[in-house]
């Protein structure tokens, strides 16, 4: 693959050469465009925002839902130089304002439901000079910018950026504190981009059923057509798997990238059914750490030639690690259920990754005496062409995050984790979840894993609470999501007894001595995998009286 600087270039020159080819379809409608249609579909609309005054460098809210016009907008915004942001609209609309006050967008291109509530919140918009809507709003908001678009509009041309130049800014989940916005500069996505198609082989022959919606543009630029799911993005875990299985049957989809929440759903669905999606050789998982019955239960309803990878990564660094279910299955996960993480592979091409000591403070260099050897717990740093530099107008998270070093800076990923003798990465839990307690450091994931051995705990979360006396450190509580939904007293006390006795067994886990049911854990809008563990600590302390 060539390496052009802006991936929309790289889209276009994909488009000439497959322009017949389908490059788009929208599950829920049907509606379908070729690689040439979308292509000129973007030029429409790189052309109509250029004759409106939009330029190079002006940062453009981009409120749409997944469609053929999100990826066309989003590819007319790259061909423009106009940095797009993305905000998940399920976070909250608290957090969304407070995203949207500190990226102090100039444009806003949106559905109706999306410029309205931009012009009820009028003074957290005040940034914003233009709005632009996409969907009939009936007069309300102007003209439905995709009647607006000339059929015969010349082709763009494509902005050439600087390395540094901002493409987009992309909002992390917020699951350990306010969410995020990261800078990704453009060639972060060229990064990503080679990555995607040389270790995952991604390419023309493939067809796509994202359930991120942004991971459409990789496809679109790699010459795969994307089936755009009918689901709500925002609530993956509620995902219809009638209809997910639908489109994977009716359209050949040959790989999808989603959270764990969607294949829990679809996977069970496939197992009762006796369902075995034919067409499929790859399903990426990402958001959160698979457990096995859930790798076991995929793998069981994809053709036997089908790989299943578990990558590893974040927001501000994507993908970082990765690892294919069948050395999951065969070699990590019986080290992973005796409480020793989870085994997420080893890094990518390019990708330099180091443990480090933990520290919660801000780290100005990185000496030579300071990444730790093999099978050390500590935190993970990363650096590479896919690693990020900053948060926008943040610079208060932006020192936390990074470590600078010449040219290139570090990124603190926010975890804890080892390597082993292979030089795979154990990931241990989050460094902000881990439980300081009088007698030593309590991580999630290893504690996690002990009482997930049991058969009715869907799964549980390790808090932290305040202990009441000084200096004792934090009090550990074991938190059990159980499988059975209804509540009845007895089954939970007997549930508990058994919890209870599984952590006793285990050097791990054995200073626990609080444990507490909840039916239904809150988890991130992204995934619906990342558990909020400092919304269930809240809950915690007011069940227990000290």
């Amino acid at each position: 693959m060539a390496e052009e600087k802006n991936i929309a270039e790289t889209f276009v020159r994909t488009a000439e050469r497959y322009r017949e080819r389908t490059g788009v379809i929208e599950a829920r409608s049907g509606k379908s465009v070729t690689f040439g249609e979308l292509n000129r579909k973007s030029d429409g609309y790189a052309a109509y925002f250029s004759r409106q005054g939009i330029r190079p460098g002006d940062v453009v809210i981009l409120m749409v839902t997944p469609s053929v016009e999100f990826i066309a907008l989003t590819l007319a915004l790259f061909k423009l130089g106009s940095p797009i942001v993305l905000i998940d609209p399920g976070m909250g609309y608290k957090n969304l304002l407070r995203c949207i006050e500190r990226v102090m967008p100039k444009v806003l291109v949106g559905i109706p439901k999306a410029v309205l509530f931009a012009k009820i919140f009028g003074k957290t918009f005040h940034t914003v000079t233009r709005f632009f809507c996409c969907g009939n709003s009936f007069g309300l908001f102007g003209p439905d910018i995709s009647g607006c678009i000339a059929d015969d509009e010349k082709p763009f041309p494509v902005y050439q950026p600087s390395d540094s130049d901002l493409a987009a800014i992309i909002f992390t989940t917020g699951s350990t504190g306010p969410p995020k916005g990261v800078r990704y500069e453009h060639s972060i996505f060229g990064a990503q981009l080679r990555l995607i198609e040389e270790y995952y082989t991604i390419g023309p022959a493939d067809v796509d059923q994202p359930a991120f919606p942004l991971f459409a543009l990789f496809s679109a630029a790699l010459g795969a057509c994307s089936v755009i799911p009918d689901m709500n993005p925002t609530r993956p875990a509620m995902v219809d798997p009638q209809k997910f299985i639908g489109s994977i049957e009716r359209y050949g989809v040959t790989y999808s990238f989603g959270s764990p929440a969607i294949w829990n759903v679809v996977s069970r669905y496939c197992l009762d059914h006796k369902i075995v999606l034919k067409s499929v050789r790859k399903v990426l998982m990402a958001g959160a750490p698979v457990p096995y019955d859930l790798l076991t239960r995929v793998t069981g309803c994809l053709p036997p030639e089908a790989s299943v990878f578990t990558p590893y990564g974040a927001t501000e660094s994507l993908p970082v690690a990765s690892i294919e279910s069948r050395e999951v299955l065969a070699e990590t996960w019986d080290m992973s259920r005796r409480g020793q993480g989870t085994c997420v592979g080893r890094p990518l091409p390019g990708v330099e990754l180091k443990i480090i000591a933990i520290s919660d403070e801000p780290i100005d260099e990185l000496t030579e005496s300071m990444p730790l050897q093999p099978g050390n717990l500590g935190e993970i740093i990363v650096r590479g062409d896919v690693v990020t530099r900053a948060y926008q107008n943040n610079d208060e998270e932006t020192r936390l995050a990074k470590i600078r070093n010449g040219a290139a800076s570090w990124h603190r990923m926010g975890d804890v984790g080892y390597l082993d003798d292979k030089q795979r990465l154990w990931f241990c839990g989050r460094r902000a979840h881990r439980v300081v307690t009088g007698h030593g450091t309590l991580y999630t994931i290893p504690c996690e894993a002990i009482v997930n051995e049991h058969p009715g705990v869907y799964r549980s979360a390790l808090v932290g609470i305040n202990g009441g006396r000084a200096n004792s450190g934090k009090l550990p509580v074991l938190i059990i999501e159980p499988k059975n939904k209804k509540n009845c007293r007895t089954d939970d006390e007997i549930l508990l007894a058994e919890v209870r006795a599984l952590a006793r067994a285990s050097e791990l886990t054995r200073e626990i001595d609080h444990f507490l049911i909840h039916r239904g854990f809150p988890v991130d809008i992204r995934h619906n995998a990342k558990i909020f563990r400092e919304k269930l600590a809240i809950w915690a302390m007011k069940k227990i009286s000290l």
